[in-house]
């Protein structure tokens, strides 16, 4: 006998954050410095760096060429530089003592040659590989709710430790905020983890007051969990931390890069990457795309998946997911997308200005749900396409 149910409309849902002085996203930062380093010097330099962190040891190594002028020396000088913007000068990890080895190289000719434009080829994918794309109502920035304010947790716990207010915290944290979703929406915090890095002499009374001040400010009002559901540092203490506390490494937290859990990741990560690199160009034009989706109206969640073959320029498939009945004809949605975005590496790139020293910023707190800049940075947080899909499909602004 077969049984049927509703779909469940009401759950609980998780997601967690990590601050620029996580041992990962310290490693992710110098990756992309370094990026924003050669494409400052030639907008066509191509690069994949990855770094390693631990007790005052950096590692860098990977590919790079046509910004011959990021030598080995500018490379130290860029990673010392991003270790000390962080706040980093503890007796096991310092941005003026930490050892440094250098392991990047030439790229490959095989990659190169996939790679790049000819006479009888446009220039092709990176890799192969898979990305997706995600926006929904639950936020301004039409974000996951959960990763929203996991984010700006951590976001203020940094801006006072900078600013003094704070004093006694260390570079190091993380934030994990689970809400209940009632009828698919989110309606309050069922419990808040938070995990901050400090000095010796600050009691944890201190610190939780501090941290559930933060906290307070940020959720909405009535959002707070009981006091039994709100945990900060509960393993008693968090002076040991950083790389001196665990290692770090470039691209372990895609998860926070993107969307808390709340969609689907191909896999790629995206910091230490150029952007003929699909895994970090491809990824950002689907956001763009889903985020003028759901900002236009046709649709309250949007996801889309994107996939390529190295050296191949145009996509293997585009699909785009609208999840609810749809409110347009969705193959005709995805013709109207491809028409409006060349999704070619090259046009990708060109329709989101991408060859410019904008990374570094992307690699901490998300590279989605940010400000676009008068520099260019996130420019694929920019809803100008949503005035032609109204109209494409004739849909009121008022709706």
């Amino acid at each position: 006998m077969s049984t049927s149910y509703k779909v469940r409309n009401s759950y609980i849902f998780t997601s967690e954050s990590v601050s620029e002085g996580h041992p990962d996203k310290i490693c992710d930062q110098i990756s992309d410095a370094i990026v924003d380093a050669c494409l400052a010097e030639n907008p066509e330099a191509r690069c994949g760096i990855e770094t390693m962190a631990c007790t005052n040891q950096v590692v860098v190594a990977g590919e790079f060429r046509d910004a011959d002028g990021v030598t080995r020396q500018r490379m130290e000088e860029i990673a010392r530089q991003v270790v000390k913007d962080i706040g980093y000068q503890q007796r096991g990890f310092s941005w003026n003592t930490f050892e440094m080895a250098n392991y990047v190289h030439q790229q490959s000719a095989d990659i190169a040659r996939g790679v790049d434009s000819g006479e009888n080829k446009d220039e092709g994918a990176g890799d192969q590989g898979l990305m997706f794309g995600y926006a929904c109502r639950e936020t301004p920035d039409l974000m996951p709710a959960t990763l929203y304010y996991s984010h700006r947790i951590l976001q203020a716990l940094s801006e006072g430790r900078r600013s003094g207010k704070f004093a006694g915290l260390e570079p190091d944290a993380k934030s994990q905020v689970s809400l209940e979703y009632k009828d698919g929406k989110p309606v309050r915090a069922t419990s808040i983890v938070v995990s901050t890095q400090h000095h010796a002499g600050m009691e944890q009374s201190a610190i939780r007051d501090l941290v559930r001040d933060v906290v307070t400010e940020i959720l909405p009002k009535g959002w707070m969990p009981s006091e039994e559901q709100f945990f900060v540092n509960p393993t008693g203490q968090f002076i040991i931390g950083g790389p001196d506390g665990d290692s770090g490494l470039t691209g372990r937290k895609i998860i926070v890069d993107t969307y808390g859990g709340a969609a689907p990741h191909g896999g790629g990560a995206f910091s230490g990457k150029d952007p003929t690199k699909v895994d970090r160009s491809a990824a950002y034009v689907a956001r763009y795309l889903a985020k003028n989706v759901v900002e236009a109206g046709i649709a309250e969640r949007c996801t889309i998946q994107l996939s390529y073959a190295i050296g191949v320029s145009h996509p293997m498939s585009f699909y785009v997911n609208t999840h609810a009945a749809p409110k347009v004809d969705p193959e005709r949605l995805e013709k109207v997308l491809q028409e409006m975005v060349n999704l070619t590496p090259r046009g990708i790139r060109t329709h989101l200005k991408l060859n410019r020293p904008i990374y570094q910023p992307t690699a901490s707190y998300g590279h989605f749900g940010r400000k676009p800049t008068d520099a260019g940075h996130f420019s694929w947080e920019k809803t100008d396409l949503v005035d032609a899909l109204r109209r494409e499909f004739g849909i009121s602004a008022a709706a």
